[in-house]
């Protein structure tokens, strides 16, 4: 067989897109990505501009949304403050160690994103609940979880938490190993060497990871109507009022939900303006 002659290959024009069909297909993505840009939208911006000025002049009058609010506000609050405790460990844990079960641990933790959320609040229902082993427990020992705060802010850590995990564990793997190595060479011990190295380097993520959450807490809706329909956080607030008196009673409720929503958005975009793009 005769030897491939590169000089050929190297002579070889690229062939050029046709310039009609170039500009179809600039035509075609320009007008879907419209279309889904106007999906992701117009909902919101139509759900604010019905509802948002009375939602929010109804913050003066509705003793109910008020305190749905701040029921809503500090039991987010609680779960996020309990989440980072219990899950920085383990993505840190995740992010640093390689173990017998990993991959089982780490599917395990993202579960509670991919179930129903009222699958969840049926299952933390199970095990909570006054009927249950640890509900019983925990009732005779004066502490009712189902139908009290106590479970919304279960609800929440349940279907919130993985989302701390995962950019909690994203944000440790940004940090370069090797300085937690240099730490520890000088004389400091792993967790010395963790709050002085990698906790500093990593706190900017830490804190996305945690607004992420403070958000997705703040937005739950299915598992805490299982578990706790009253007192109302504002999510069922909502629901109530869309069943009880229709859609135009629903609609402020909503909007304040969606308003209230902006703000850690709004914190997560300033914490991320200052990140370096990535390639």
């Amino acid at each position: 067989m005769a030897p491939f002659d590169v000089s050929k290959l190297e002579s070889v024009e690229p062939r050029r897109p046709n310039p009609a069909v170039r500009a179809i297909a600039t035509i075609v993505v320009a007008v879907a990505s419209s279309l889904f840009l106007l999906f992701m939208l117009g909902p919101i911006v139509g759900l604010v501009s019905a509802g948002g000025a009375r939602g929010v002049a109804s913050l003066a009058s509705d003793r109910e949304l008020r305190a749905s609010l701040l029921l809503t506000a500090v039991t987010a609050t609680i779960a996020t403050l309990l989440g980072i405790i219990g899950a920085t460990p383990l993505a840190y844990l995740l992010a640093r160690r390689s173990f017998r079960g990993r991959a089982v641990v780490s599917a395990l933790m993202d579960l509670p994103l991919v179930i129903p959320h009222p699958v969840a609040g049926i299952a933390l229902l199970l095990v909570l609940g006054r009927g249950s082993p640890v509900g019983g427990a925990l009732y005779s020992a004066g502490l009712r979880v189902a139908s009290s705060p106590v479970g919304i802010v279960c609800a929440m850590l349940f279907v919130s938490a993985p989302l701390y995990v995962s950019a909690a564990r994203e944000a440790f793997a940004r940090v370069d190993a090797r300085y937690e190595s240099v730490a520890r060479t000088l004389g400091d011990d792993a967790w010395r060497a963790f709050r002085r190295v990698t906790l500093p380097l990593s706190a900017r993520g830490l804190t996305a990871a945690a607004v992420v959450m403070w958000a997705r807490a703040v937005s739950e809706f299915g598992a805490i109507v299982i578990l706790t329909y009253n007192p109302k956080v504002v999510s069922v607030l909502s629901y109530d009022r869309f069943t009880s008196y229709g859609l135009s009673e629903a609609l402020p409720v909503a909007a304040v939900l969606v308003l209230f929503a902006l703000v850690p958005l709004a914190a997560l975009r300033a914490l991320r303006a200052g990140e370096p793009l990535r390639g």
